[in-house]
């Protein structure tokens, strides 16, 4: 199952400048890295990045990330995913571009 990490481009070029990640300032103050599920992602974007426009989306398959990713509840008691260690760019399936458009961020033809 892929899951979702949103980068600020930034976050997102400094990761892999360095390849690996301990995640953006909420991750590194939560200690851990916060990830959300297809039908998580778009409330995540619209809650947390609701009018920053250069994000990168990037994904990661669950099943590869060991058991340092836990399914903890969060909004409304649904669960999400949380990574309890350092990101790595061999943990990315793939990135794409974010862009904010006029009703919302413009999510990847497929995601859901």
């Amino acid at each position: 199952m892929l899951i979702y990490k949103i980068f600020r481009r930034p976050e997102w070029d400094a990761f892999r400048a360095a390849g690996q990640t301990d995640g953006a300032p909420v991750d590194l103050a939560d200690g851990f890295i916060h990830f959300s599920t297809s039908a998580q992602v778009a409330e995540t974007a619209a809650k947390w990045f609701a009018t920053e426009s250069d994000l990168v989306l990037v994904a990661a398959n669950s099943d590869t990330l060991g058991a340092a990713l836990k399914w903890e509840p969060s909004r409304g008691g649904a669960l999400f995913p949380h990574l309890y260690r350092r990101l790595t760019l061999a943990d990315v399936v793939w990135d794409k571009s974010l862009p904010l458009g006029a009703t919302g961020h413009i999510f990847p033809e497929g995601l859901w």
